[in-house]
């Protein structure tokens, strides 16, 4: 018999062809004559596609092993190979291996050269942990590539929904990494063995043994946890508040709204918002928001990233989000994330949470006014599901109890829905889209009847590009519109309509570098279209003339990049900048003016035509986002913040609150772009383990070019509306303080904001001046503001709450006197914003009753019963003046002027 000798170097041909790994490693093993040893589910899943000719046994197995955990070892005398799980079999030790006197100290600078790290002896047995998993090993051992730590990285999902889990914390003796709001965490860990521990509101705690052999992916489905939400949540909560470089941040969620007692039962975030400090609004009923002395029209408002132009129904009183639907809010009033851009006081970015990928659920409440349902439906388990939300009101019958004469003989209904679907492609890819649509109908008077609605609708997809970098990449579009139906006895009917769309497109990447440096970065780009307004008769009698406003159009983008810079472990900076882009666009027409003169018909200088897509005027600039967090204690930090940005976009109002029937203005050549500036200083402290978190801080605002009305402006369907606005300056500042109990049978927060809104409208003729050019209050600006929310649990199922709110009362514009002039009376009024309002309080109260906690019940209730203004305070919405006899009267106007109780049925199943 012929005998041959068999070397790792001899070469050898075989094909992959057709062949499972199995039978690939069988015939390399009978054609290179070696004997393979290896466990049988190791091979599996290995890929092998290649075709080689006259190779080596060792670069063969390079080759099939290069994207696997297995390396090899060759025995060559005795013509075995083995296949090795991570790991790597030394020939000879390394020179750092024995440390003696001499070489213990330089054992660190031999590991940072990339020898082996000293070896790490671990139990491959289970331990004894919150729940048993078995060990996992990361990463294949590389020889050329041993350094003392590796990066561990993946994504967290909750294994029922299939959803991300964002601020989850994963803690590696002294190292935690927190989720972001796609699931995906990094962590530096020690090379060889590790215990790695989970822990985060609602999911259960868990603890796995994770030996590091090299960089790599550990992707986790962790299970619910049937602990109380509020001891899980205030962890990470309390946690975020002292360490997190981004001041001035707040978050509410759904939930959180549940026991506070509101109106007519109703949850709303955006009323709970207004109980943290710095953010109130004109009055009980107004719409919008006024974040730290800024204008309504100051908030970016984002529903699963779409714009949302008007959230709220009924004259502000009820929001316009179902309760079931949304997960929670982020409000940002310092320096907001750097893809954030186009305002001025703040970012509310509203998130709808995802549908449960497991089993069909639902969830809705039954109300003096209202009737809310959510459902979820799993498309396909695990991976993909529906959530439909609907809201109907049937509210008319308030009306009838408010003390206003014309609001008594009034009609209101609204009703809004929603929907989003979510798909999880696989670990590193998934998809949303979500759909919204609401409408309000009012009639204040017997003869008109208003009408407005939002439309939006926004796609996301999140995708991992690599180890160290994710992307997220966005469109959406968002539409408002009102309009009025006027039909009296007489000949003047008419239709009124009023739009604004817009459409964006976003992407932003986040890459980590090391432990000290992540970056955000990306560009958007926007499309406005707005129809300022047309007018028709209604009906062949209507002696109405037709008016239609010429469209505008214009272009806002952005290129932006943050990096979230560690300094040390006491110092964290968060630093960004942004370039922002506008440009107005034809076609249209613009006038010139005078120079030197105020805007009107008789100083028109010229009047410029502009083709379609010519810009007609372009605007833009750097933005700077800085905050700063150093650790004082572990419990107690102190943040700064400053950055300034620029708001392309103004509402046109000349109302003391904000009205639905407000219109929005592009910035063109006549009316250029606000701009503002804010520095904030806060310091930051938990007590107690983290049962109560305390808050201090303050900041001045300054804002350029804001917009504000000419006495006795006309604005609606104005086809020079520069001629009727006046652009000045404006300056807030204040200090906020929040006590908050987060633990316990009683919980809540106490809020106090002492602020100032101040505004300045200085021009060269008295026509451009308001107050003779000084400084004014805003008709927002309420020097004192304290909120008390607390509710305490008697058991599980029993707990009564409490809201308490007290404002300095806004100000007003009072008559001053009389004079006569050709034989008719002339009323005198003071200085714009001279005077004040009562002041503003009100208490409301709530009992709170779970259903029992049976595990097999059909539905699971739980039942509100609340009075709002428990003290039937007659606060003042608003105060006017008619003239009676040559007298002038003050009259005032309430809203809810006596307590209003409610019964809301809420149900889950």
């Amino acid at each position: 018999m012929a005998q041959f000798t068999f070397s790792q170097n001899a070469p050898i041909s075989i094909s992959a062809d057709s062949k499972t790994p199995a039978e690939f490693f069988q015939e390399l093993q009978a054609k290179s004559g070696y004997s393979f040893f290896y466990l049988d589910d190791w091979i599996e899943n290995i890929e092998v596609e290649q075709n080689f000719q006259d190779t080596t046994v060792s670069e063969i197995l390079d080759v099939v092993l290069s994207d696997t955990p297995f390396n090899f070892y060759i025995l060559e005398e005795e013509k075995r190979v083995f296949l090795l799980q991570n790991t790597i079999i030394y020939d000879e030790l390394p020179p750092s291996f024995y440390q003696t006197k001499d070489t213990l100290e330089s054992t660190n600078a031999v590991q940072v050269q990339g020898n082996m790290p000293p070896p790490t002896f671990y139990n491959d047995e289970v331990s004894q942990t919150t729940q048993k998993f078995p060990v996992v090993r990361i990463g294949r051992a590389d020889e050329q590539n041993l350094r003392p730590t590796y990066t561990l990285s993946g994504r967290l999902v909750n294994a029922q929904t299939g959803a991300p889990i964002p601020d989850l914390a994963i803690r590696v003796g002294g190292r935690v990494a927190v989720t972001n709001e796609q699931g995906a965490y990094e962590l530096e860990l020690p090379a060889g063995y590790n215990i790695l521990s989970t822990s985060a509101m609602g999911i259960q705690d868990t603890d796995r043994e994770v030996i590091m052999y090299n960089d790599g992916t550990l992707n986790l489905q962790l299970q619910e946890s049937l602990e109380q939400l509020e001891e899980v949540v205030v962890e990470a909560d309390a946690v975020r508040n002292v360490e997190d470089a981004i001041s001035g941040n707040e978050e509410i969620t759904s939930e959180e709204s549940k026991d506070i007692p509101l109106v007519l039962g109703e949850r709303n975030i955006l009323e709970v918002a207004k109980a943290l400090p710095g953010i109130s609004s004109a009055g009980e009923g107004a719409t919008g928001l006024n974040v730290r002395g800024g204008k309504t029209d100051q908030n970016l408002v984002l529903l699963d990233d779409a714009v949302i132009y008007n959230p709220t129904h009924f004259f502000g009183i009820f929001q316009a989000l179902n309760p079931f639907t949304t997960e929670k809010v982020n409000i940002y009033k310092g320096a907001p994330p750097v893809e954030f851009g186009g305002r001025l006081s703040s970012v509310l970015d509203i998130e709808t949470k995802n549908g449960d990928t497991q089993k069909i659920k639902g969830e809705g409440s039954i109300g003096p006014v209202t009737g809310n349902l959510e459902l979820e439906i799993p498309i396909k388990k695990d991976t993909s599901s529906i959530i439909f939300g609907a809201r109907g009101a049937y509210a008319d019958w308030i009306l009838k109890i408010l003390d206003e004469e014309s609001l008594s003989n009034s009609e209101a209904s609204f009703f809004d829905g929603i929907i989003k679907y979510h798909h999880r492609f696989n670990e590193n890819s998934e998809i949303r889209g979500t759909a919204y649509y609401s409408k309000d109908n009012f009639s204040i008077t017997s003869d008109s009847l208003y009408n407005y609605s939002n439309r939006l609708g926004s796609v996301r997809w999140a995708h991992k590009l690599s180890e160290k970098s994710t992307g997220v990449l966005t469109g959406s579009n968002s539409n408002y519109n009102f309009g009025i139906d006027f039909d009296d006895e007489g000949n003047s009917d008419f239709d009124l309509n009023y739009a604004i769309n817009e459409s964006e497109l976003r992407y932003r990447l986040r890459t980590r570098l090391n432990d000290a440096h992540t970056l955000d970065y990306g560009l958007s780009g926007k499309y406005y279209s707005v129809d300022p307004g047309s007018i028709e008769p209604k009906g062949s009698a209507s002696n109405v003339e037709p008016i239609s406003i010429d469209r505008e159009q214009a272009l806002e983008g952005a290129l932006f990049i943050g990096d979230e810079f560690k300094v040390s472990d006491k110092l964290l900076l968060n630093v960004g900048a942004r370039y922002a882009f506008y440009a107005a666009m034809g076609p249209g027409t613009q006038n010139t003016y005078q120079e030197g003169a105020p805007k009107s018909e008789s100083t028109v200088q010229d009047t410029i035509s502009y083709d379609s897509g010519e810009f007609i005027k372009t605007y833009g600039g750097p933005e700077a986002r800085i905050s700063a967090r150093y650790l004082l204690a572990p419990d107690f930090s102190v943040k700064a913040s400053f950055n300034n940005s620029y708001q392309f976009i103004h509402t046109l109002s000349n109302n003391t609150t904000v009205s639905p029937i407000d219109t929005w203005k592009l910035s063109d050549l006549n009316i250029r772009p606000q701009k503002g500036y804010q520095a904030t200083l806060g310091f930051f402290k938990n007590l107690n383990d983290n049962m109560f978190e305390l808050s201090l801080e303050g900041y001045y605002k300054r804002m350029d070019d804001v917009l504000d009305f000419k006495t006795g402006a006309d604005l609606l369907l104005n086809e020079n509306v520069e001629t009727e606005v006046l652009q000045g300056q404006g300056k807030a500042y204040g200090v906020e303080f929040l006590l908050k109990k987060n633990k316990g049978d009683l919980n809540g927060w106490l809020s106090y904001t002492y602020s100032r809104s101040l505004y300045k409208f200085d021009g060269e003729t008295s026509e451009e001046r308001i107050n003779n050019g000084e400084f004014f209050p805003s008709n927002f600006d309420k020097p004192h503001d304290l909120s008390v929310i607390a509710n305490y649990k008697f058991t599980r199922r029993y707990s009564v709450s409490m809201n308490f709110a007290y404002q300095t009362g806004r100000p007003i514009t009072y008559p001053v006197g009389t004079f006569r002039f050709n034989n008719s009376d002339y009323v005198v009024f003071s200085d714009r914003n001279k005077f004040r309002i009562p002041d503003y309080y009100r208490l409301d109260l709530g009992i709170n009753i779970e259903g029992n906690h049976k595990k097999n019940k059909l539905a699971h209730s739980f039942i509100t019963i609340q009075v709002y203004n428990v003290l039937g305070r007659n606060n003042p919405y608003s105060v006017f003046f008619v003239t009676e006899d040559g007298e002038v009267k003050a009259l005032q106007s309430s809203i809810f002027a006596v307590p209003i109780p409610s019964i809301t049925y809420n149900f889950k199943f």
